[in-house]
């Protein structure tokens, strides 16, 4: 399997997205540049947290219009596994891959701390390996991380089973419905605030994020057949 870790100018967790796949699952990864246009060459791309374009007009706003977008986008209509974290899930909402849209969280503060959440929706390609209603120690890093929709959009992602984590106990930036993480439809977008590559490792103070990892691995073998195992 093979993993791209898109790069806009301002990311700074694309290192630790890398890291993470190679040392979870060991699996092929490469960084992309943010003016690549083609991305049929990978498997699963993730968009990383960070500051793209210094998120001077707004998080995910600029680089939205990115050459790389178009690609992203034909590739989550090829059914190409793609995650969002955080900036990555800004990002995938202003390119209407996800709906809803983050904004400031109620406090006004950037909130950077370990955060529990349950697993809603273990029945997609990045949470296989959980089990639903499952707590999670996964930490959050985020000045806008206040998932908003309005009321019909917030009974249709309840209808499809579209939310994939909620925050459990303290809700750290107001997100209607304590929204940690959402997917698409047909589940193989996932936006999500929390950085599930800064918990790979007890010397990071949990290991809970290492099978979102798994998750994806295993169920691209599964869609493949033996023959992609190795």
């Amino acid at each position: 399997m093979k993993f791209a870790v898109l790069v806009f100018p301002g990311s700074n967790c694309d290192l630790d997205c890398y890291k993470a796949v190679e040392s979870t699952i060991g699996q092929s990864v490469e960084y992309v540049w943010h003016t690549e246009t083609d991305l049929s060459a990978y498997d699963c791309i993730i968009v990383p947290g960070g500051f793209s374009y210094g998120d001077y007009l707004r998080c995910g706003a600029i680089a939205r219009f990115a050459p790389v977008m178009g690609a992203l986008v034909e590739a989550a209509a090829q059914g190409k596994y793609i995650i969002g974290i955080c900036n990555g899930f800004q990002i995938l909402t202003e390119a209407g891959l996800l709906p809803g849209a983050l904004l400031r969280n109620q406090s006004l503060k950037f909130r950077c701390h370990s955060t529990m959440l349950k697993v809603e929706n273990n029945n997609t390609p990045f949470t296989s390996e959980y089990a639903a209603g499952e707590k999670i120690d996964i930490p959050i890093a985020h000045g806008e991380g206040n998932f908003y929709c309005d009321e019909a959009t917030l009974q249709e992602l309840a209808a499809h089973n579209q939310i994939v984590f909620r925050y459990a106990g303290e809700n750290p930036n107001g997100s209607v419905g304590d929204i940690a993480g959402v997917c698409s439809k047909d589940g193989r977008v996932l936006g999500m605030m929390p950085h599930p590559e800064r918990a790979v490792s007890q010397l990071l103070g949990s290991e809970d994020g290492v099978r979102i990892f798994k998750s994806i691995l295993n169920t691209w073998r599964e869609k493949h057949g033996a023959a992609a195992i190795g």
